[in-house]
């Protein structure tokens, strides 16, 4: 396991580049989907501050390494899943 802040550090870039795509897709795509776009900017400014927060207080009970396992999976699923929004 990384550390926190290098963890925090991965989970901003890679938030930073998801709002970068959206904000690029809602300039050069079709302009029918405007609302979506800022549905889903706002996802995900919430999805960066959530993970974040998720890392600075672990669950107690649950293995450090268990929950941070989760905690990446969880974030995978949701970045895929974004990144699926922008592709329509």
């Amino acid at each position: 396991m990384a550390n926190k802040r290098k963890l925090k550090k991965r989970i901003n870039l890679i938030c930073e580049a998801l709002f970068a795509d959206c904000v690029a897709a809602s300039l050069y795509g079709p302009k029918g989907n405007k609302e979506n776009m800022e549905a889903l900017l706002f996802t995900i400014v919430k999805m960066e501050d959530h993970f974040t927060k998720r890392i600075s207080h672990v669950e107690p009970g649950i293995k450090a390494k268990d929950y941070f396992r989760d905690l990446r999976e969880k974030f995978g699923a949701q970045v895929s899943n974004i990144l699926d929004q922008i592709d329509i």
